[in-house]
């Protein structure tokens, strides 16, 4: 593939657009996927969400996100699990194939890191049989370990695969460049996934981290990630589906949108699809 024809905008990449102007500015920059974050949807409200981005002649590729199905007591779990089965609806109701999971850090006053990671796998298989009777699928979003104590205690290929394959043919990966780009074992991992791969998101790891390290991530060609030798083995282990840009960071938020798909696009055909 050399053009833009599977390529999306996740929508965290313009966090200050509506859905009405992130779906304009996607079709005039000749894209025709876009990931969507429920408090967008909820801004406007699925229907109208789901008919702002069919008519504009766009998919919506997944929407963001579940998760953070750890919980200190039982009150604040149940209302997690609550919480995500609120969201597997949505995702039916906007059309979204996939529901990205950010499953969750150790809860306030643990140490648990093993307890952590059992709360998340029990509360995905809770989800799952919700998720399938709603065709949605539950994408496991493995996170950099910096990431763990506070936003996922699933931090490698791996982990979330094996977690995967314990509970339901509808979870799977959302595999994140910028989270997994380190893993010594990312190649093998990836040809294992295989068919549970169900989401591919890029954004750069560029130096030096900004004190909010969530804020750190950068236009694809920015940093040291090698998105065409990762896109090869995910393509190569059978993934077919949209591969989204998904960049948070105040300086991309702070440009006009059109620079920014502009760039989405220019760097996507020179680092990933590009000779």
């Amino acid at each position: 593939m050399t053009g833009v024809e599977r390529l999306s905008l996740n929508q965290a990449t313009t966090r200050h657009l509506t859905i009405e102007a992130a779906v304009r500015h996607c079709a005039k920059a000749g894209l025709r996927g876009i990931g969507l974050w429920r408090d967008r949807v909820d801004e406007v409200g699925p229907e109208r969400a789901a008919r702002l981005v069919r008519e504009a002649g766009l998919t919506v590729t997944s929407l963001c996100r579940g998760g953070f199905l750890t919980a200190a007591d039982a009150t604040d779990r149940a209302a997690a699990i609550a919480d995500n089965r609120r969201a597997i609806e949505q995702a039916a109701q906007v059309g979204a194939p996939v529901l990205a999971l950010v499953c969750g850090g150790v809860p306030d006053g643990s140490r648990d890191l093993r307890g952590a990671r059992a709360m998340v796998a029990d509360g995905i298989a809770e989800l799952a049989d919700d998720a399938a009777r709603h065709g949605v699928k539950l994408a496991i979003e493995p996170l950099h370990p910096m990431f763990c104590a506070d936003r996922s205690v699933v931090s490698t290929v791996s982990q979330a695969l094996d977690m995967a394959e314990r509970i339901s043919d509808h979870v799977g990966l959302m595999l994140d460049a910028y989270h997994v780009w380190w893993d010594p074992d990312l190649e093998a991992s990836i040809a294992r996934a295989g068919r549970r791969i169900f989401g591919f998101q890029l954004s750069d790891w560029v130096l030096p981290l900004p004190a909010d390290v969530l804020l750190g991530r950068g236009h694809i060609g920015d940093g040291c990630i090698d998105f065409r030798g990762l896109d090869r083995a995910v393509r190569a282990a059978g993934y077919d589906g949209w591969t989204e840009v998904e960049i948070f960071n105040e300086a991309v938020w702070a440009a006009p949108a059109d620079q920014t798909l502009r760039t989405i696009v220019a760097r996507y055909r020179q680092y990933v699809t590009g000779p």
